[in-house]
């Protein structure tokens, strides 16, 4: 009897001496249960990259031509967009991986949802790229990523950011995953007169949303450990007579999808243009590619990074965030090996707010992810029957909580309150953290600049105002 126990004894001595539980004022319990919250809220992103890459020319028609189609692959039994999920799934656990045993801390890493649309959507179907020539144009930003954070110039970027514009940052976050949430749970739809307008009430799939807001509402109302998972899973399994959630799958074990497809598939020669006429202005729309890339995913990891980093306490007093520069590596790591693997830019994601939201403070909560990553590759059904209508109840709470940070702001100082507007504002009108941000960024130094306080501004912050600038300008 004394074996089992002196055993237990030194797993226990392990995760509190290697992840500090203690000191974060967190237990083993409280960050398995926010790891598993955090991975059921972003789940989604293992089904919906491949669907989206795929777009991008990434399925069997594109690698194989009229045959595959012939032959009659779909997206089901398609070997590129198997690989892509194998991808997904791997990039992020390596990532999360990192991020858990690097810097200790409860964020986790996937292939970004807006980096995955800009891929497609821009790079390969807007300017005509081959998916091969953009997944090497990810490897290029991701060594940028890697450089610019050994030497700091990331964190200092961090650094350089107003304290009102932190706050804001997380304040605008939340109620862009609020958003997402009412999207995703059919409350708010889009409206050809209105822009937005509320969904069909009626809808089984929107009532199961509101079902589970409604929950999770009341059990954080009562202060219930693990409020948001027991939301989530209650939600599901009311789902079932609605007919939202389907059990088809759940049974499903498969080995995991070959990565050989889009293992290091790229192609530099024709990204540079090199040999043909034109090779300038290819190199010259290259270089756009690669500004994008790499100012998208600096910007929508250090909003996640700040923002949930304030909502967790987990900053000092002169507004720094813990272990940024392991972090920011963290990332910059795994924006590299997705691109060998095959996925576009891997960022911090802002789903990881509602781990922390349940009590997760270390990187045992992402490294709990990590290992649900790689579950995901033999249960892929399993991990599917957890409908978004249970997932978005969620997402708009932990919206609901990242707000209280804009009570910090300093709505007195129009120099601080206009940019902090910004960021709030633009992130959920535009569908992105990162035009927040830029939005904020470029106003800050003019208004400080006109009522001449311009020495409050940053360095930095007047380049990346320029940046930012250069950026909407050229690619608009």
């Amino acid at each position: 009897m004394e074996k089992p126990n002196g055993t237990n004894q030194e797993k226990k001595s392990f995760l509190e001496s290697f992840f500090k539980l203690s000191e974060n004022n967190t237990t083993v319990k409280t960050e398995i249960i926010a790891g598993i919250t955090t991975f059921i809220t972003m789940a989604y992103i293992i089904f919906v990259n491949p669907s989206i890459l795929m777009q991008a020319g990434m399925n069997a028609r594109g690698l194989m031509g009229e045959a595959a189609v012939k032959a009659g692959l779909s997206a089901i039994n398609d070997p590129v967009v198997a690989s892509v999920f194998a991808a997904t799934c791997i990039a992020a656990a390596i990532g999360t991986f990192i991020m858990a045993f690097n810097a200790n801390l409860p964020f986790a890493q996937a292939p970004g949802m807006g980096l995955n649309a800009f891929f497609t959507y821009s790079v390969c179907l807007g300017m005509g790229y081959r998916w091969q020539q953009a997944l090497a144009a990810v490897l290029v930003s991701g060594i940028i990523f890697i450089i610019i954070t050994v030497t700091s110039i990331r964190e200092k970027i961090v650094d350089a950011l107003p304290h009102n514009l932190k706050l804001a940052i997380s304040g605008g976050i939340g109620l862009f995953i609020a958003l997402i949430g009412l999207k995703n749970a059919g409350i708010v739809v889009s409206d050809a007169s209105t822009l937005v307008a509320f969904g069909k009430f009626t809808s089984p799939h929107v009532l199961l949303a509101i079902i589970g807001i409604l929950i999770t509402s009341i059990l954080m109302a009562r202060k219930i450990k693990g409020s948001i998972l027991i939301g989530i899973i209650l939600t599901t399994i009311i789902g079932i007579p609605f007919g939202v959630t389907h059990l088809s799958g759940i049974h499903i074990i498969s080995r995991p999808p070959s990565l050989a497809p889009t293992f290091m598939a790229f192609d530099f020669k024709d990204l540079l243009g090199i040999g043909k006429a034109g090779a300038l202005g290819a190199v010259s729309s290259l270089i756009m590619v690669i500004i994008t890339f790499t100012l998208v995913d600096l910007f929508d990891t250090i909003g996640t990074l700040v923002g949930t980093a304030e909502k967790a306490g987990m900053v000092d007093k002169n507004g720094r965030v813990k272990n940024m520069h392991k972090a920011l590596f963290s990332d910059a790591i795994a924006t590299t090996v997705g691109s060998m693997l095959g996925t576009s830019t891997v960022n911090t994601y802002v789903e990881s707010t509602s781990g922390v939201s349940a009590g997760g403070r270390t990187g045992l909560t992402s490294c709990t992810v990590g290992i649900l990553f790689i579950l995901s590759l033999f249960f892929s059904g399993l991990v599917g029957i957890v409908p978004t209508e249970a997932t978005a109840p969620a997402l708009i709470i932990v919206g609901v909580l990242m707000m209280g940070a804009v009570t910090k702001i300093n709505f007195d100082d129009f120099t601080e309150a206009l940019p902090a507007f910004f960021a709030i504002a633009f992130m959920p009108f535009s569908y992105s953290i990162a035009n927040g941000i830029a939005a904020a960024i470029i106003f800050y130094p003019i208004v400080k600049v006109v009522t001449g306080r311009y020495k409050e501004v940053h360095p930095i912050i007047y380049i990346l105002a320029a940046l930012f600038v250069f950026r909407f300008a050229m690619l608009g």
